[in-house]
């Protein structure tokens, strides 16, 4: 089942109060658990902050809420970290920026910086333990799991992030990338900037005042036929994210 997002922008309650409106996305939650039973609900799925649809923050409060409701119904937090791990938002983990505890952390992709294909999930002490008693296996592996090459990369990669500074750099310039990203808010078409660390979005709208987005020949047109090429031309590496309302990332 889905729950409703993060999007303070186009949020459809507590407009004027983002605390109250991330209560609200959390309890959603609750209500879903509840709605299709808590006896058939193993893991609620979440992303530090919302790629798909453009970098949704988290309000103020969220993920503590989440986590409460989580240990409420005996379900376990799985953060996917495929996207916002390994320095994306100035830390090792999302979940270290928002101070949650997950479960089970899924990460890919920044893990070997994209230079050899590896995914990991990581799971809590207190899930691990009944598998490091006796006899019990923790059947994971297949065919190319533990790979030796990936791996090999993955450590590297990790201690070049570590010898390079990579998490401090992230900190120290986040303010600097921001406060850069906010000149751009005064242009007509610009509706939204958000985002943390170097993980941002931008939502075009066709109406500051109203929100009125674009509709879906018009977004292909502006993403596809003219803002992807122009921005990449100009040096930019962007991705134009047509999933919802238009999003350059």
């Amino acid at each position: 089942f889905r729950v409703p997002n993060t999007n303070f922008y186009r949020a459809p309650v507590h407009q004027d109060d983002p605390e109250a409106f991330g209560r609200w996305a959390a309890d959603q939650i609750a209500v879903a658990i509840e709605n299709e039973g808590p006896e058939t609900v193993a893991a609620v799925f979440l992303e530090p902050v919302q790629n798909a649809g453009g970098c949704f923050v988290p309000p103020p409060g969220y993920w503590q809420r989440v986590r409460e409701i989580c240990d409420e119904y005996d379900v376990l937090l799985v953060s996917d970290e495929v996207i916002c791990a390994f320095g994306r938002l100035g830390h090792m983990f999302g979940a270290e920026r928002y101070g949650y505890q997950p479960d089970i952390i899924t990460c890919a992709k920044g893990i070997t910086s994209g230079y050899a294909p590896l995914g990991a999930m990581i799971a809590s002490d207190r899930l691990m333990e009944p598998f490091l008693k006796d006899q019990a296996i923790f059947a994971h592996g297949y065919t190319f799991g533990g790979h030796p090459v990936a791996t090999a990369v993955a450590l590297a990669n990790l201690q070049a992030f570590e010898d390079e500074k990579v998490l401090e750099h992230v900190r120290a310039n986040e303010e600097s990338f921001r406060l850069t990203l906010d000149k751009l808010s005064s242009l007509p078409i610009v509706g939204e900037i958000r985002g943390a660390g170097y993980f941002y979005g931008i939502e075009l709208v066709k109406d500051k005042a109203t929100k009125e987005s674009f509709d879906e020949e018009e977004s292909e047109r502006l993403l596809r036929g003219f803002l992807s090429k122009a921005l990449f031309d100009a040096g930019l590496y962007c991705r134009a994210d047509d999933r919802g309302d238009p999003v350059i990332q």
